[in-house]
């Protein structure tokens, strides 16, 4: 699908396997982009789209230039029966692996490109005129580009499951981040925790991109992650074959590009534990974690991380990296004290359904409340 509007830019929907002919434009947006989304990355989105976007349409704002100039990628689905009822919605694109539904946008037009996105979706008579957009950032660039392109067409917009998550980005001293976020106690305790795990064995902390030990990393992370707690739920990407295609896939060809790497603590040339880093730009994802429960006493995961977050620490070239975590997770907001506000939010892009779109955002309440009491309901029933 193409399309068109009356100013100086131009929006196009294509499906995301024909985003490979654009390839070179959409690396040149990543570097510009006003807030990095690794998961938006073209070797990101090539190795996850067979598996959580076989219904993902890409939309493409380009500036009418000479050459033209690709400033907005903002990909997204057609939901016909989200609540029941014959009421299509537009979902910006977020899944269990990619957890962050921040569009890539021109830094030096922001607003220019939101107004141009949704512009065209308010025209486009194929096109829903609601607006989900999950794990939006709530705050800071991206969050005023949306909000001055709506008040420029009278838009409105609703937040649903507004939370915040565990980030890293410090200011100041970066050498005493982890004393100050954590304290000497805590970091005395982890210290002793690690010399008795060093005393049964050989105790190496190693971190590659290498296509050769990544290929052995990653199929640690997957056995470890599958002899865990996410094993015994179902939910370990071992458990189901597309999932870890992609998961190699996805690192491997991060990798290549120099924004993917895998951490492993090892007793013994054993892992132990694990972590899987993606880059883009400035910032980079803790994108996943996990351990063997047999030394869950000396916190093998914690242990490993604290590697990571020094690392981090010392690389300037790192602004902020986000946690991927839970609101409240146990262990990582212990260590990354700074948090990134994210939600959900419900845009109107035309003026004329306010009406309709105060019941859209009563509706959506309503099946957020279902699918909390259902969830409820399973964990009382799990316990009995």
């Amino acid at each position: 699908m193409h399309g068109t509007i009356e100013s100086g830019f131009r929006v196009e929907i294509r499906r995301l396997d024909e985003l490979a002919a654009f390839a070179p434009e959409l690396r040149l947006l990543t570097a510009r982009a006003i807030a990095p989304n690794v998961f938006y990355e073209p070797a990101f989105m090539a190795a996850a789209a067979p598996v959580f976007g076989r219904d993902v349409l890409a939309g493409l704002v380009w500036r009418r230039a000479m050459p033209r100039e690709l400033i907005g990628l903002f990909p997204v689905s057609i939901v016909r029966r989200r609540y029941g009822l014959k009421l299509p919605i537009l979902i910006g694109w977020a899944h269990p692996y990619g957890p962050l539904g921040t569009p890539l946008i021109d830094r030096n037009c922001s607003a220019a490109a939101v107004t141009a996105w949704l512009d065209h979706v308010a025209a486009d008579p194929a096109l829903p005129k609601f607006l989900l957009m999950p794990y939006l950032p709530a705050d800071g660039e991206i969050a005023q580009a949306f909000d001055a392109a709506l008040s420029h067409r009278d838009g409105r917009s609703r937040h649903f499951a507004l939370h915040k998550r565990a980030m890293l980005a410090p200011e100041g001293d970066r050498a005493g981040y982890l004393d100050q976020a954590m304290g000497t106690k805590k970091r005395k305790e982890l210290r002793r925790q690690r010399k008795r795990l060093a005393d049964t064995g050989n105790l190496t902390s190693t971190t590659t991109s290498d296509p050769v030990d990544l290929t052995a990393a990653l199929a640690d992370f997957l056995s470890l992650e599958a002899s865990g707690w996410k094993g015994r739920a179902g939910t370990a990407a071992q458990g189901h074959d597309a999932i870890s295609r992609f998961v190699v896939d996805a690192v491997t060809a991060l990798a290549a590009e120099g924004k993917a790497s895998v951490a492993w603590l090892a007793l013994d040339g054993r892992a132990i534990a694990t972590i899987v880093t993606l880059r883009s730009g400035s910032a980079a994802w803790c994108w996943k974690i996990a351990y063997d429960e047999a030394f869950s006493r000396a916190s093998p995961g914690v242990q490993l991380l604290l590697d990571v977050t020094e690392a981090m620490l010392s690389d300037a070239s790192i602004a902020r990296a986000d946690s991927c975590a839970t609101p409240d997770h146990p262990m990582i907001n212990h260590i990354w004290r700074e948090r990134l506000a994210l939600s959900d939010r419900m845009i109107c892009v035309a003026p004329r359904d306010a009406t309709l779109f105060a019941r859209v955002c009563r509706l959506e309440s309503f099946r957020r409340s279902a699918i909390d009491a259902i969830k409820r309901l399973r964990k009382l029933l799990r316990r009995t």
